[in-house]
């Protein structure tokens, strides 16, 4: 058996600042009732290197019918703040996943809630729809905007959450680094090597950087 390792850092969603003391419960997704492990948060916020169960690390190397990652569910409940729920998270063999978890304070006369997050299924693995095509050449129209002369790395990115058509969905500011940390989580697996990692993620980045500079 194979084992990868997991990190849980646990904040208040009012300040930031770290939640000690918190119970993290780790289960696994195929055994809820079955609790793995179960601690508290040090005085930084954190649990640090859990080790977990995880598939042979091959199966994350070449496409098979295996699915390279094991998932488990984290719950995290602390006095003073809802309880989060975390299912999906993925464990590869050898890798250490890190889990954070901002904790929204509620007051003693307001009733225990709750917050549930479901990470998908990982790109590589799931089964998702084609990418929507989009046209070589495009219009050029005037948006408001102001299009700089010169390519930078700007602090956020604006995501929308939904098809381009769909003028209903949400728009998210996300910081940059997080978009691209977090993109690269969900379309490449951390197990590979370290210049095909490099390699997905400058193409990642160059991607995202055309659509800010030319707002396509």
């Amino acid at each position: 058996m194979e084992y990868g390792k997991l990190n849980v850092n646990v904040i208040s969603d009012n300040d930031s600042t770290p939640i000690s003391g918190a119970t993290v419960r780790i289960t696994n997704e195929n055994e809820p009732e079955r609790i793995i492990e179960e601690t508290i948060t040090d005085n930084q916020g954190q649990v640090n290197e859990v080790e977990l169960e995880a598939p042979p690390l091959e199966y994350s190397m070449d496409p098979t019918a295996n699915k390279p990652y094991s998932e488990y569910t984290v719950f995290i409940s602390a006095p003073g703040f809802e309880t989060v729920e975390v299912n999906g998270a993925e464990i590869f063999s050898g890798e250490t996943a890190i889990q954070n978890a901002s904790l929204f304070p509620v007051s003693e006369s307001e009733p225990g809630s709750a917050e549930t997050f479901v990470i998908p299924d990982h790109t590589l693995w799931g089964d998702y729809p084609p990418k929507i095509p989009e046209s070589e050449i495009k219009t050029v129209e005037e948006t408001g905007e102001i299009v700089l002369s010169r390519v930078v790395i700007p602090e956020y990115v604006v995501v929308h959450d939904g098809p381009p058509s769909d003028r209903s969905a949400k728009d998210y500011y996300v910081k940059y680094r997080d978009y691209i940390k977090n993109v690269a989580s969900s379309e490449i697996y951390s197990t590979w090597p370290t210049a095909t990692i490099q390699a997905n993620v400058l193409a990642i980045q160059s991607f995202t950087l055309n659509r800010v500079y030319t707002e396509w």
